[in-house]
């Protein structure tokens, strides 16, 4: 069935323009010889922490450490690493691979799906999602941060429209289902989260459209690629995923990493994408578009918890939705019962979520330009114990000026006889437990209300120079705070089984030689968390060193329960 909503961008001229622009934008960061951070080091430390581990020690996410992110969110990055890349110019290779890799699928859907300008605008921001330097948003610091979200929806930003739309020449369900089960299996294997949320409205979509073949084909090639993942992964891959990904669900601290859900939807600055996308919905149906209209409803809770579960909370689905509303207008004088013509209502409301989305536009398209524009001079190596970490700059004040934040309202402090002012009452802990407003003591040694707010290598670096300098060097070390990367900094091992991201629980703990506890640590709460989930698990940590920025205690295990005579 062919959908007569205008012809289709001329092929030749559109694929050379978006090979151009992916040399382009690859180009200038290659160019540029490194990359320079502005913000989000914890993320970058994150990253860098996982991309090590898999490229010098291999190992492999869930297998041998804790994190929800999936294989493909980190392994191309780490391949550039293992075969001798620096962690920054890997980080911009595997997004260079990323981006030919989708290049394929991305001028399909853009060549069959969108008429006119649409598919060069779709395939344009695709190719920009992709090779970007920054996580959205209208901050124009430079940061490696998330970039994994960008990634999946690109992959996203593939698989909606070849499910949504009818062709505008013959339908080609074997190839379109092919690359809508891949697209679906490199979600499952980048972040989870979008195969969950926009699934239902994908297989709605397709079966509206009786297109049973690419539901076929998607199975397919999406069940191989699982099978696939099996085979080099084992099995026993799945539910350590599995574990993760419920971990994360079930913590505190990061299950929802930002704006709360209602305001998603309707604070001021998602209004008015949530109100043009439901009077796009409106606008669909009444100009007879019944199936587009249902699937883009059913679309609009994915999108929304997709964009709720993402730090930052972008709304990056408001580029794919505009030009979905714009590529479907009606031909012809159609109105709807208020005599509103409905072509100018699909072009008014697909504007405006363009126009809601412009900001995070420009911002992605420009980072690599200020990239190559931004001064080397005075920067300094962000990982300073790894030959790799030499081309992923950061500037020193950002990284060596510590600063620390302290609470003035804890029991000997000035304002202590405020503290009952902003407190909210709370029931009483269970006999045995200390009270979450509690400051925490170990071993009779009372901890600060204390974090980290800048310095992150300063704290890194006098650390690891005293625990080696003390003796400790080579062993394996869980530290009690948001960050283990600890063994970046020193000649430490990675804790086998930790997190290089911490969620909940004490990952790791079986298999550390010794447990570090930052004074001032990156999250108090992280801290004071992980030492109360060691201490209901049994363990005992016995004082061996202490210094004026960390004690250092050797784990004991719970003893096992005396078995009855």
């Amino acid at each position: 069935m062919q959908d007569k909503r205008g012809a289709g961008a001329d092929p030749a001229r559109l694929i050379a323009a978006i090979v151009v622009l992916v040399i382009a934008l690859a180009a200038l960061p290659l160019l540029k010889g490194a990359l320079i951070i502005d913000k989000h080091e914890g993320d970058t430390l994150h990253l860098s922490d996982i991309v090590l581990r898999m490229a010098d020690y291999g190992q492999w996410p869930q297998l041998d450490f804790m994190t929800p992110l999936g294989l493909l969110a980190v392994w191309p990055i780490a391949l550039f690493v293992k075969a001798g890349w620096g962690v920054g110019m890997a980080f911009v290779a595997a997004q260079t691979a990323v981006a030919v890799i989708l290049l394929g699928p991305i001028l399909r859907a853009a060549l069959s799906r969108f008429p006119g300008w649409t598919a060069w605008a779709y395939a344009a921001f695709c190719v920009v999602l992709i090779l970007a330097l920054v996580p959205g948003e209208a901050n124009a610091a430079l940061s490696v941060s998330m970039h994994y979200n960008r990634w999946a929806w690109a992959v996203t930003y593939v698989a909606l429209p070849l499910a949504i739309l009818e062709p505008l020449g013959r339908r080609k369900p074997w190839t379109d289902g092919a690359l809508i089960g891949l697209a679906f299996a490199a979600l499952v294997l980048i972040k989870i989260t979008y195969a969950a949320a926009l699934f239902p409205a994908v297989l709605l979509a397709l079966i509206l459209r009786r297109d049973f073949k690419a539901i076929a084909a998607a199975v397919l090639w999406g069940g191989g690629v699982m099978a696939l993942v099996t085979v080099m992964m084992g099995v026993a891959y799945w539910p350590a995923y599995l574990h993760d990904l419920l971990t994360v669900a079930g913590s505190t601290t990061r299950a929802a990493p930002g704006m709360a859900l209602p305001g998603v939807i309707a604070a001021p600055a998602y209004l008015g994408g949530t109100i043009a996308l439901l009077a796009s919905v409106i606008f669909l149906r009444q100009a007879g578009r019944m199936r587009e209209g249902l699937v883009l409803l059913v679309l609009a809770p994915g999108f929304v918890y997709v964009t709720y579960q993402n730090f930052g909370n972008d709304p990056q689905w408001l580029i794919l939705a505009g030009l979905l509303a714009i590529s479907l207008r009606p031909e012809g004088a159609v109105r709807n019962a208020l005599g509103w013509p409905l072509r100018q209502a699909l072009l008014v409301v697909g504007v405006a979520m363009l126009a809601f989305g412009l900001p995070t536009v420009v911002n992605l398209a420009w980072s690599p330009m200020r990239l190559y524009a931004a001064d080397a001079k005075g920067k300094v190596p962000f990982l300073t114990h790894q030959a790799q970490g030499r081309d992923l700059l950061i500037s020193p004040l950002r990284m060596y000026r510590v600063m620390m934040s302290e609470d003035a309202n804890g029991p000997g402090e000035p304002y202590a006889d405020f503290a009952d002012r902003y407190k909210q009452p709370k029931e009483e802990a269970a006999e045995g437990e200390p009270k979450d407003d509690a400051l925490l003591e170990i071993n009779g040694i009372p901890l600060p209300a204390c974090s980290l707010s800048t310095g992150y290598n300063a704290w890194f670096e006098s650390a690891a120079q005293k625990l080696m300098q003390g003796g400790y060097g080579g062993s394996s070390i869980f530290v009690t705070d948001l960050f283990s990367a600890l063994w970046l900094y020193g000649n430490f091992k990675p804790l086998e089984g930790g997190a290089p991201w911490y969620y909940s629980g004490t990952p790791g703990l079986k298999n550390a030689d010794y447990v570090l506890v930052p004074l001032c640590p990156t999250f108090v709460s992280r801290r004071d968390e992980i030492l109360r989930t060691i201490q209901k698990e049994g363990w005992t940590l016995d004082l061996v060193a202490r210094s004026r920025i960390y004690l250092l205690f050797k784990p004991v295990p719970p003893k096992a329960p005396a078995s009855g005579g």
